[in-house]
């Protein structure tokens, strides 16, 4: 049995959370594979709205074995409050999560830091949710990170102690006031006591055994492709590779273990944070998208930037992904526009243009090349079938196919769970 991945191919905040919920019924394991606390995945069942930061989306599942990956960054503090806000649930999570040694521990002066670092910036802010992802990856490459395992040891609080005086002296030298990190390390140090109760494994062979038994597993990102790391719009990107290859990386499974590959996108764009948004919009469109998407960060609660769809930059996604389907999410956000833009490519600063070229970080004098299409113009949540589409949303779905090359199977009206259109 091959391994199917599910990310998502724009800015983040694309709908992972829902279509790994709507999908797990068909796998036996969900897998997180990368970020951490900066993920805010949203579900919504039964009238309720769940957001999910660094617990996998197939928890609501009780069939499903969720696994948290070594590629992931863990704050002990979040997952406590975390599980213990679904406690009404009555979910098993010592059965029903699996928590890799290898995985990263996020300590109270990683968040110190990344405010620190962001702060130091000034007018050139990366837009971090200063969580501590980066201060932490960037320990985990520098090889003095603290991991899960580690907490299993007697000499945790020394090995915790020698970290974070490190931490300590880079925080000195930017003078940041360090007032509120005694009752952080309290808090921590109570989630570490916790987090011992909880089922800590080496993920990489409870994956590759359910792969070898014949199981269905899902492996889901966090963030979007076009913030990774070595791909996304550098330096305006997260600290992980959030592409198909991370997926092998961040659970440790073989390039030839890969299935299916799910981009989710949404039928136009955000961003939160700083960044090139070629496709932005500053008028009442943008707005209107907006308030009718509840654009708003589901970890930080920003308002989310808004902008037509990027071809150029959705193609370059699938391409580093190998996607094999495409899931478009919020179809039910345009709802009410007359006209729906589509960027087809950019007129560059020389006047030439192109369909092909992604902007890098450092590109923002690149012009979008719209084509304009029929909205559709009625209310979708009242459609249950995709043969019961608008001629125009159906046009609109063709249109993308055509120059995406690659088949739109599932479009998504509305947040919750039954408002998934198989087509």
């Amino acid at each position: 049995m091959k391994m199917d991945v599910l990310l998502g191919l724009q800015w983040g905040d694309e709908g992972k959370g829902k279509v790994v919920d709507y999908l797990a019924p068909a796998y036996e394991m969900v897998a997180r594979f990368q970020g951490g606390p900066n993920a805010g995945h949203t579900l919504e069942f039964d009238g309720i709205k769940h957001v999910l930061h660094q617990i996998p989306s197939g928890i609501f599942r009780k069939n499903i074995h969720n696994i948290i990956g070594n590629g992931v960054v863990l704050d002990p503090v979040v997952l406590k409050k975390e599980i213990e806000a679904l406690k009404k649930f009555n979910i098993d999570f010592k059965k029903n999560l699996a928590i890799s040694k290898k995985a990263t521990i996020i300590l109270p002066t990683h968040k110190l830091l990344d405010a620190a670092y962001e702060k130091s910036k000034g007018d050139k802010k990366i837009g971090s949710t200063l969580k501590g992802i980066g201060p932490t990856y960037q320990d985990k490459i520098g090889r003095v990170a603290l991991r899960v395992g580690d907490m299993l040891a007697p000499d945790f609080k020394e090995k915790y102690l020698e970290l974070s005086d490190r931490h300590r002296s880079i925080l000195e030298y930017y003078q940041y006031k360090l007032n509120d990190l005694p009752s952080l390390e309290a808090e921590f140090f109570d989630a570490v006591t916790f987090f011992k109760s909880l089922n800590l494994v080496e993920t990489e062979f409870e994956v590759n055994a359910a792969l070898k038994s014949g199981k269905k597993v899902l492996a889901e990102g966090a963030q979007g492709s076009l913030l990774d790391i070595d791909f996304g719009s550098y330096p305006f990107v997260t600290s992980s590779s959030t592409m198909t290859a991370g997926a092998c990386t961040g659970l440790g499974v073989p390039p030839a273990a890969i299935g299916e590959v799910f981009g989710i996108f949404k039928a136009y764009c955000t961003r939160v944070g700083s960044g090139p948004f070629p496709t932005e919009l500053f008028d009442e469109d943008g707005e209107k998208m907006r308030k009718e998407g509840n654009e708003f960060g589901s970890t930080t609660g920003r308002p989310r930037r808004c902008g037509w769809l990027d071809l150029p930059a959705l193609k370059y996604s699938i391409m580093i992904n190998g996607v094999s389907q495409l899931f478009m999410m919020k179809a039910d956000v345009l709802n009410d526009f007359e006209e729906i833009k589509v960027c087809t490519g950019y007129e560059l600063p020389d006047g030439s243009t192109t369909d092909r070229l992604f902007p890098s970080g450092n590109d923002e004098s690149f012009k979008p090349i719209y084509k304009t299409l029929n909205g559709w113009h009625c209310n979708l949540n009242e459609v249950e079938q995709y043969k019961d589409f608008p001629d125009a949303l159906k046009n609109y779905v063709e249109f993308l196919e055509k120059h995406l090359e690659v088949p739109i199977n599932m479009v998504s009206v509305g947040p919750d769970r039954k408002k998934t259109i198989l087509k």
